[in-house]
């Protein structure tokens, strides 16, 4: 009774702030089915009515009541009753409004009965795509969001891309090179929901204008649209168009042309990684072949004294490997990459702390074997990689697990999480002095990461099918105890009181 009472006085425009600001708490308190029964559009467009005034503190109360209240109603009901304040919140100078209202199209166009309202309202979409190239990146973002829902379907494929509002997209990109980038982010969104999305969007002369990027003078551009191009890259149907329209072998013949250019060090790390994704989600093996530049360049910048260039390497080299079929392309080149591996030991021993988490965390993908895949030649695949790290990689990782940085410390136990379910590690834990005791001790572990990632290791141990052979029963039966008592648990100390004692 009370929510109603303060939205009638809100209606009339007699709510002074304090109450909108009672009247903000309030509905936040009433379940959204009261609060649909009590509703009528009087209330709504007082609030919307409120929008109007110059006063900040009443805009933002304003607005977090309508965004609870307009939450309660139907989408359908929304933009049948609402249509010009949606117009004219689009318009307002508080970004706040501006996204209340673009987020509340971007829900009603996900309603099958609401969206054609929105697609036969083109100025409405006209205002959303000239929020792109708004200054606030937080309105710029939800109108993104908002447009990629409207071409979720045929008809918002139609309306975007096949009427005048594709000119207002394209107008809208001339504003700067950062609303351009959000045009494309967009395009590349919507380009990935299917093989049709991606030809509205290819028609439209809008992906050819991205890949362009790609080879202009501007190397920060090139960065930037390669990074776009990569997300592409990450459906099937995504990846087909960039095979069929060359813009594979493009990329490849601008990392050969990279060794010419002094400023390649902006945009080769993207144009690397680019192949390291595709390799994974494609077949390593494949990748690797049809373009050897790839493999080459990303030996080339691991074997640098460069640390972007090294990390850049070091993550490719941990996405390659993350798979069997990347792990044997690795190993075809014997001897270089037994060295590499030494670099990458040392790296993660002496680099600074980012790139050693990063050389840790590459470590661990490499390493890492899955139980049914691990035959008698890729474990001593895998034993053989783990040796060339260092001459005593064990100590390496534990000396690392010792550290107080909780970052390297966790590092070190995803390492040796990897290798907990392989033979050969469990023998050289064992081996190691003290270190079972290392693991089953629950003192050495700080904070919450930590516990965690221990756990983990625990639990890889105990889900091996050697590990009560090679650790001896003993041990076993603790690592079972430590699983069962949980990542948290704490030993109850029990204490005597004795009388007389303070």
């Amino acid at each position: 009774e009370a929510v109603v009472e303060l939205l009638e006085r809100a209606a009339r425009r007699e709510a002074p702030l304090e109450e909108l600001r009672a009247l903000r708490l309030a509905v936040q308190a009433v379940p959204p089915a009261a609060l649909r029964a009590r509703l009528s559009d009087d209330h709504l467009g007082g609030l919307f009515a409120l929008l109007s005034v110059n006063d900040r503190e009443q805009v933002s109360a304003c607005v977090s009541i309508l965004e609870r209240l307009l939450q309660a109603l139907d989408p359908l009901y929304v933009i049948q009753n609402f249509r010009e304040e949606l117009q004219k919140g689009l318009f307002h100078p508080d970004d706040s409004v501006k996204i209340l209202t673009i987020s509340q199209v971007g829900r009603i166009v996900e309603n099958s009965d609401a969206v054609t309202e929105i697609l036969n309202s083109p100025e409405l979409l006209r205002q959303i795509i000239n929020c792109i190239g708004g200054e606030k990146i937080a309105v710029a973002k939800e109108a993104i969001k908002s447009l990629s829902r409207i071409a979720q379907t045929q008809d918002g494929l139609e309306a975007l891309f096949v009427s005048s509002l594709l000119s207002d997209l394209k107008n809208v990109m001339a504003t700067s090179g950062v609303v351009r980038y959000r045009v494309y982010e967009l395009i590349v969104e919507i380009s990935s929901v299917s093989a049709d999305s991606l030809n509205y969007c290819a028609n439209s002369g809008l992906i050819s204008e991205l890949i362009g990027e790609l080879t202009g003078d501007d190397v920060l551009v090139r960065a930037t649209c390669i990074e776009m191009v990569t997300s592409l890259a990450h459906t099937p149907h995504g990846r087909q168009y960039l095979a069929q329209q060359g813009i594979i072998d493009k990329i490849s013949n601008i990392i050969v042309g990279a060794e010419s250019d002094p400023f390649s060090g902006f945009y080769l790390p993207g144009f690397v990684k680019f192949f390291g994704n595709l390799a994974v989600v494609d077949s390593p093996q494949q990748i690797c072949e049809r373009y050897p530049v790839f493999m080459e360049k990303v030996f080339e910048m691991a074997e640098s004294h460069d640390p972007t260039m090294i990390g850049v390497a070091v993550d490719t080299l941990g996405i390659l490997g993350s798979n069997v079929e990347g792990k044997q392309v690795l190993q075809k080149t014997r001897n270089r990459f037994q060295n590499l591996l030494n670099r990458i030991g040392h790296q993660a021993k002496n680099a600074p702390t980012e790139l050693r988490l990063r050389c840790l965390d590459a470590i661990a993908s490499l390493l890492y074997l899955p139980p049914e895949q691990q035959t008698e030649d890729l474990l001593r695949m895998t034993e053989s990689w783990f040796t060339a790290l260092s001459s005593q990689p064990l100590e390496l990782f534990r000396s690392i697990s010792t550290q107080p940085f909780p970052d390297l410390h966790c590092g070190a136990l995803r390492v040796f999480t990897a290798i907990a379910n392989q033979p050969w590690a469990q023998k050289l834990m064992l081996d190691s002095p003290g270190f079972v005791e290392y693991i089953v001790d629950r003192s050495v572990e700080p904070d919450k990461a930590s516990k965690d990632a221990k756990y983990k290791l625990v639990k890889a141990l105990v889900n091996s099918k050697t590990i009560a052979e090679i650790f001896g029963n003993q041990y076993y039966l603790r690592l079972r105890a430590y699983l069962r008592e949980g990542p948290y648990y704490v030993k109850a100390v029990s204490t005597t009181a004795v009388e007389g004692a303070e």
